[in-house]
């Protein structure tokens, strides 16, 4: 597993495919915002549901334990007030697998319940969840069976007056199991540092399951500007290349230690790690699993991504070049990226290229030769339909750059006509929008030009 690819998606909304990773900690929803003197917009009522959830059936014949499901509804445009939200709650496919408690804004009736929400929150907002449903096996429910939540909404709001969410879009599905379901106790965010400062994470396993688990396993996973793990001796320590990945500090830990249901483990001594010379935006993946071969009944607490952040700098710089030829001679061209540190880069979570340098071809010339990772594009940024002769060229980097990282994109340019003083334009850019580095603690070096003489 790589840091890259370790996130779990959490779902947003139902029917429209939307996740964001699980590990960064600190993201809420998000949207792109409308300017105050736009004319009326759209508005789209939605509802926020977990997919599933899994109910472990009752210890030695005792009862089972119960599971919270967080759930609430939001709208799309925050130009709008919506108020006078109501969400109906259908849990008549639960019969016989799950029973359910409601919250105090719910009024139950027959098989459902409505529940009462003042004020609907806009996605771009500080959303959290307003119903909370408390549900737990059925008495009698046999492992495996299963049922389904289902949800609609409506509130008063937007340009029509009423919103509606998508109608037979959203719902719970709900499984009754057996086994144990190792927990990582929640862990507050943890402040930003300095290079060199030492930081302590609390870690605490529980087993949440009806079953013990025999044994376990503790994966840590720490990005390239955390060093110095604790050593324990259940664990063994490797450090990947940074080849394919981004480079990363890995630790599997293998403890023997039964963990009977309810029951608790934390390390012989507590966790830290410290912040390298070269620590920037960091993350500490942790995910646990049962031994022997068990299967754990709920996977979604079983895994944490900590964000550690570090009080630091990346000088990015981009140099062009000088070519010359007569008309109808062809030439290389380098561009080249560097990061002058001292700290490194990495996008571990989304895996989108840290920058992209760019390339504005000079008058009277060619590109006839384009380096692999470099794409066409029209001067504004829009679609070029051939590979070679586009007047511009973003150059991908990886989604992550050392403190040292220096990379090279040579195109063949081809001089057309002879054009006294050409020159075409070199920059870096982040890979979507126009803005600066927020970290890049010297602008001046971020654009360059290619001469030809």
């Amino acid at each position: 597993m790589s840091l890259l690819s370790a996130g779990r998606p959490v779902r947003l909304r139902s029917g429209a495919a939307v996740a964001v990773a699980a590990g960064l900690l600190a993201a809420g929803l998000a949207a792109p915002a409308f300017a105050a003197d736009d004319p009326p917009q759209t508005d789209q009522l939605w509802i926020n549901t977990p997919y599933e959830q899994t109910l472990p059936i009752g210890t030695d014949g005792g009862q089972p334990q119960s599971r919270t499901l967080g759930v609430g509804i939001y709208h799309d445009n925050d130009n709008f007030t919506v108020t006078d939200g109501r969400l109906t709650v259908d849990v008549s496919g639960l019969a016989g697998v799950a029973e359910v408690s409601w919250s105090d804004n719910c009024t139950p009736s027959g098989t459902g319940a409505v529940c009462d929400i003042p004020v609907v929150p806009a996605i771009g907002g500080d959303y959290e969840d307003q119903v909370f449903l408390t549900v737990r096996a059925a008495d009698g429910a046999e492992v495996g069976a299963q049922g389904r939540i289902t949800y609609e909404a409506t509130a008063t709001g937007g340009p029509d007056g009423t919103l509606t969410a998508p109608h037979e879009s959203f719902d719970t599905t709900l499984t009754v199991g057996a086994g144990p379901d190792l927990a990582i106790d929640p862990v507050a965010d943890i402040e930003e540092g300095l290079p060199g400062d030492e930081r302590t994470i609390p870690f605490k396993v529980t087993n949440n399951g009806n079953e013990s688990a025999n044994g376990f396993t503790v994966r840590l996973y720490a990005s390239y500007g955390l060093t110095d793990l604790t050593r324990y001796d259940a664990c063994a320590y490797t450090t990947t290349d940074g080849n394919d990945y981004a480079p990363s500090n890995k630790a599997i830990c293998t403890f023997d230690q039964v963990l009977a249901p309810g029951d608790s483990f934390e390390l012989p001594e507590p966790l830290t790690v410290r912040l390298a010379p070269h620590a920037l935006n960091e993350r500490l993946d942790i995910d646990v699993e049962p031994g022997g071969g068990a299967q754990d009944i709920d996977s979604q607490n079983d895994y944490a991504v900590l964000p550690i952040g570090a009080e630091n700098t990346a000088d990015f710089s981009v140099t062009g070049d000088t070519i010359s030829g007569a008309a109808g001679e062809t030439a290389t061209a380098e561009i080249t990226f560097r990061n002058n540190g001292p700290a490194w880069l990495g996008n571990l979570g989304s895996g989108d290229p840290v920058a992209e340098v760019r390339l504005v071809v000079p008058e009277g010339t060619t590109v006839t030769g384009v380096p692999s990772g470099c794409y066409p594009r029209t001067l504004d940024g829009g679609y070029y339909p051939k590979r070679t002769g586009a007047p511009r060229y973003d150059c991908d980097l990886r989604y992550w750059v050392l403190e040292d990282t220096r990379r090279t994109f040579a195109f063949s340019v081809r001089v057309d006509t002879v054009v006294p003083g050409a020159t075409g334009a070199v920059s870096i850019h982040p890979p979507f929008g126009e803005y600066s580095f927020a970290f890049d603690p010297d602008l001046t070096n971020n654009t360059a030009v290619l001469t030809v003489d």
